[in-house]
């Protein structure tokens, strides 16, 4: 028993150690947004603060020329513009922030949406991380034109290697889609930063919601924000799909023979009250918040581009409270992984899903 706690206490101190590092030395952890308030009654929601974007959703009614957004930041950080000045919101603006000791800048895109779910997603827009440019972010529009950020894990992956690639990362687009190009998610390794924390592979991921970078460590489960306002009753989601195993199964990093990998393609609706606002990644289809949850159950691996038809099953006793859906106090998340455990770090380095052409379908009746 001894030598056990040594070497819990030697692990334990490698974690500390290393997570000390990363928010001394990496460029992302002294140059943060941490809140956001915009004086006024114009947002419908709290903003949505991801590592690279503010997203502040208002009131069909708001008048958006006029919004001075106040942010507070890691200690020491400044802000540029400063904090407080009015602008025209109808375009998405820039803020730099920049760290205390003047050796670390990040960029955020401020923007202000109307509704915070589009209904149809076709994977064609793409922009890269706006500070470094080092991975890709998908956007899409909604049906008033708002442009809405998809997000992944690609923003906590970049911590394992200063020298990746777009190509290297988790999450990405491809030029062969169903139609046009897709998403192409994609389970990586992540080295020796990961092994050392326990998280040794990357599934790929695009999910409605947010990635917070700050709480990645030590389970990503904890990083994620699922939903966005949806002011209809889903009903399916459909769409087309793709998807290829990798070669070797793993969990804890050991091999496990003959387990296939499988990805995972699903849709949350939920409710949300003063203690409930997201659903994160240990919830998502347990909370009692729960609507309806569509889940795919016959994925395989195919080479040719596969339909799939998903209906929303209701949560046994639930019912949609119309006055509340109006006024946004609902939410949907959708999400897809190119390993369904890869949450808690197993699958097949390799296994790639291929998404395209997706919808929601809804209607306005219970």
């Amino acid at each position: 028993m001894n030598g056990m706690k040594i070497q819990a206490f030697i692990y334990s101190f490698v974690v500390i150690f290393l997570c000390s590092c990363i928010r001394e030395e990496a460029p992302n952890a002294e140059a943060d947004i941490l809140t956001c308030v915009v004086p006024g009654d114009v947002l419908q929601t709290e903003p949505e603060i991801t590592n690279e974007s503010v997203t502040l959703t208002v009131k069909s009614d708001a008048d958006i020329t006029n919004l001075a957004p106040e942010f507070t930041l890691t200690p020491g950080a400044t802000i540029s513009p400063a904090s407080g000045t009015a602008f025209d919101f109808t375009s998405p603006r820039a803020y730099m922030v920049t760290s205390e000791d003047g050796n670390w800048t990040k960029t955020y895109t401020v923007r202000c949406i109307v509704s915070g779910v589009s209904t149809e997603y076709h994977f064609e827009n793409v922009t890269l991380e706006p500070t470094n440019g080092r991975y890709q972010i998908f956007y899409d529009f909604t049906a008033s034109g708002d442009s809405v950020t998809w997000a992944s894990g690609n923003a906590g992956f970049a911590l394992t290697n200063q020298n990746l690639q777009v190509d290297d990362f988790p999450t990405m687009q491809a030029d062969d889609g169903y139609v046009g190009k897709c998403a192409k998610l994609t389970t990586r390794g992540t080295g020796s930063f990961g092994e050392l924390l326990g998280m040794s592979m990357a599934a790929g991921n695009l999910f409605i919601g947010t990635f917070n970078l700050a709480d990645a460590l030590p389970d990503g489960r904890a990083a994620v924000r699922f939903g966005r306002i949806f002011e209809h009753v889903p009903t399916y989601v459909s769409g087309y799909y793709k998807y290829k195993a990798g070669d070797s199964y793993k969990i804890n990093g050991e091999e496990v023979s003959g387990k296939k990998d499988q990805c995972d393609i699903y849709a949350i609706f939920f409710e949300t009250d003063d203690e409930v606002e997201y659903l994160d990644g240990f919830n998502r289809f347990s909370s009692p918040n729960l609507i309806s949850v569509a889940r795919i159950s016959n994925q395989k691996e195919t080479d040719e581009w596969t339909h799939f038809y998903i209906p929303f099953v209701a949560r046994p006793g639930k019912v949609v409270d119309k006055e509340k859906l109006a006024n946004g106090g609902y939410r949907l998340a959708l999400a897809f992984t190119s390993s369904i455990n890869g949450d808690i770090y197993e699958g097949a380095e390799g296994s790639t899903l291929w998404v395209d052409e997706v919808e929601i379908i809804y209607s306005d009746e219970e």
